[in-house]
C-alpha cells in the first residue's frame, strides 16, 4: 500500500448531509450536525437547500433527492412544508414514520430512500424534561400538518386523554384525525371548530403551525385566551422564543419553544446517519452557544 492510498483509507469517512425545506436560512442544523461530528472524529458537511431562496416548488423534490443520491449524500432532514409531500417519493417508512404519515430525516442506503421520523420522539423527549408534571387530562393542538403529525402522535402515546385538532386548513385536521384513528380510539382525538372554547377546556395549547417562524410572524390564536392554568409547547425554535411564548409567559402560563425538539431529534437523525450514539447534552451546548452568538 503506497502512501497515498494509507492515508486515504485511514480518514474517516465523510457524511454529506442536507436540509430540504422554505425559510431555512436560520437553522442551527448545520452547527449541530457539524460540531457533534467533529466532537466523535467524524467529518460531516451539512447543507441547506432553501427551496424559496432557490426558487424551487414542491415539483422540484424528486430531482433534488436524486441529485443527493447521485452526489453520494448519506441522507437528508425534511422540514416544512415537505414532511408530508415527501412520502411518495421514498421507498421506504420507519414504523413510526409510517404511523404518524410525516418524514422528517431520509437515508439513502443500498439504493433506497428510507424516510424516518424522528421529530415524534425528539418532540415528547422536550416535553418529559420541561413539562412532565403538567396535566395532559385535555389539550388543543392548532396546526395539523407535518410537525403537527408527529406532536400530536407523541402526545397521545405519552399519555394526553383527549386531544382536539385545529387547523385552517380543515382537510389537513380531518387527515391527521383519520391518520390517528389508525392508531387512537375516537374517545381520545376530535376534531374542533371553535379554538377558543377548545382551550377554555384544555390544560395546554400545542402549537405546530409555522406562524411565529422567520417568514411568517404573528401568532396562531387570539392571546386573550390564555389563563395562567395553561401551559404552552411551541414546535418552532427559530426565533427560540416565539412571540406566543412570551406573550404566555407573561400571562403567567409555563411555556416552552422548540430548542430541546430539535436537539433532540436532531440527536436521533445524527445515530440513524452515522450508526453512533450522540451526546444529546453536548448537542445541547452547541445549540445554546450558537443561539448566544448568533443574539
Amino acid at each position: 500500500m503506497n502512501a497515498n492510498t494509507h492515508l486515504a483509507t485511514s480518514r474517516p469517512p465523510l457524511y454529506l448531509l442536507a436540509l430540504l425545506g422554505r425559510d431555512i436560512q436560520g437553522s442551527l442544523s448545520p452547527q449541530l450536525y457539524e460540531l457533534e461530528a467533529r466532537r466523535q472524529g467524524l467529518r460531516c458537511s451539512y447543507q441547506l437547500l432553501d427551496f424559496t431562496q432557490r426558487g424551487w416548488g414542491a415539483e422540484a423534490l424528486p430531482d433534488v433527492l436524486r441529485s443527493l443520491e447521485t452526489l453520494g449524500f448519506t441522507g437528508c432532514n425534511v422540514t416544512h412544508p415537505f414532511k408530508q409531500q415527501i412520502i411518495p417519493y421514498l421507498d421506504q417508512l420507519s414504523p413510526q414514520a409510517s404511523a404518524i404519515g410525516a418524514v422528517n430525516t431520509v437515508l439513502f442506503r443500498h439504493g433506497q430512500r428510507i424516510g424516518h421520523n424522528t421529530d415524534c420522539p425528539g418532540f415528547i423527549s422536550h416535553f418529559r424534561r420541561h413539562l412532565a408534571d403538567v396535566n395532559i387530562e385535555r389539550v388543543l393542538q392548532v396546526g395539523a400538518g407535518g410537525a403537527g403529525s408527529a406532536s400530536a402522535y407523541g402526545l397521545l402515546e405519552y399519555g394526553v386523554k383527549h386531544l382536539a385538532l385545529y387547523d385552517r386548513d380543515t382537510a389537513r385536521s380531518e387527515a391527521l384525525y383519520q391518520q390517528l384513528l389508525l392508531h387512537f380510539g375516537p374517545e381520545r382525538i376530535s376534531i374542533t371548530d371553535n379554538p377558543q372554547q377548545a382551550l377554555a377546556d384544555s390544560s395546554g395549547l400545542v402549537q405546530a403551525t409555522p406562524i411565529g417562524m422567520s417568514g411568517h410572524p404573528g401568532v396562531p390564536i387570539n392571546l386573550d385566551w390564555l389563563t395562567p392554568h395553561h401551559w404552552v409547547a411551541d414546535v418552532i425554535y427559530v426565533p427560540r422564543e416565539t412571540e406566543l411564548v412570551l406573550r404566555a409567559r407573561e400571562k403567567g402560563c409555563r411555556a416552552i419553544g422548540g430548542d430541546g425538539m430539535v436537539v433532540f431529534q436532531a440527536a436521533q437523525a445524527f445515530e440513524l446517519y452515522t450508526g453512533l450514539p450522540p451526546d444529546r447534552e453536548h448537542m445541547l451546548e452547541i445549540f445554546q452557544q450558537v443561539c448566544v452568538s448568533n443574539a
